[in-house]
């Protein structure tokens, strides 16, 4: 069975190395581009163009669908187009695979419910690298045993949304299996607002953007007498294309909604 699949946001850097490697995998075929510009135009190996040659661009979701029935929405938008293309993709029988952070809790419920409705499936993953799923759940592992944690994210200046998705599912992890309990002095004094970062169940999350950086977590786990750090980076967007791959098969094996990637390793 070859998976057809649609792209959102496959203009963006992390959209056209999707493209990219979803057309060299021998199981899938780029069908078509979601957008919200550019009808009618054509991406031809990651360039837009007007004439009719290659991937069309569609800025309707129902017209792509109509045109070329694609099985799965990959979506590499931001948080605001990101819902309701969900919203649609499901409705028309398309499973959602989705990349970007900074859905709402209630949008997630929501989706939950659609897909459950549907009997379709719906990929959250907040962080498409197997080596960052790993360390999440290393992390997780390590919390039952040391539970004072903050977590350092560091991402490119093009970042829209802090704390990063990997950063609150990796608290939300730990979460789920270290008590909830103030950390640090019970008198601290904060002089410079934000300076002891977000705060998680006590646990803290600090947000580095910059330049140069593309995606890099630390999660730093501290007991007596001992600190244990794990880290992870991403060096390229290349890093994230196993994990794309494996979610885009995987959403067409599935039924139901899969929030984080740590769910199919």
């Amino acid at each position: 069975m070859t998976i057809r699949v649609a792209i959102a946001g496959a203009r963006g850097r992390m959209g056209s190395t999707a493209a990219a490697a979803i057309t060299e995998a021998p199981d899938m075929e780029f069908v078509g581009a979601l957008d919200y510009k550019y009808d009618g135009w054509y991406i031809n190996e990651g360039t837009l163009i007007e004439k009719a040659h290659g991937v069309r661009v569609y800025t309707s979701l129902a017209e792509l669908y109509q045109a070329h029935q694609p099985d799965v929405l990959l979506d590499l938008t931001d948080p605001e187009a990101v819902f309701p293309n969900a919203q649609k993709a499901i409705a028309l029988g398309i499973r959602p695979v989705i990349g970007t952070s900074g859905l709402t809790l209630e949008e997630i419920n929501q989706l939950q419910l659609l897909c459950e409705q549907k009997g379709i499936a719906c990929i959250l993953a907040p962080n498409f690298s197997i080596g960052a799923v790993l360390m999440m759940k290393f992390a997780a592992q390590a919390a039952h045993y040391l539970g004072d944690v903050e977590i350092i994210e560091m991402h490119h200046d093009r970042k829209l949304d802090a704390p990063s998705g990997t950063a609150v599912k990796t608290a939300d992890m730990i979460s789920s299996v270290r008590t909830p309990h103030l950390q640090g002095h019970p008198d601290e004094q904060v002089n410079a607002y934000g300076a002891r970062g977000a705060d998680v169940q006590g646990m803290k999350i600090h947000s580095v953007r910059l330049p140069g950086l593309l995606a890099h977590q630390q999660v730093l786990l501290g007991g007596e007498g001992e600190l244990l750090s794990i880290r992870h980076d991403s060096f390229d967007r290349k890093s994230f294309m196993p994990g794309v791959l494996l979610s885009i098969r995987e959403s067409v094996r599935h039924q139901d909604f899969v929030n984080g990637l740590e769910q199919l390793i």
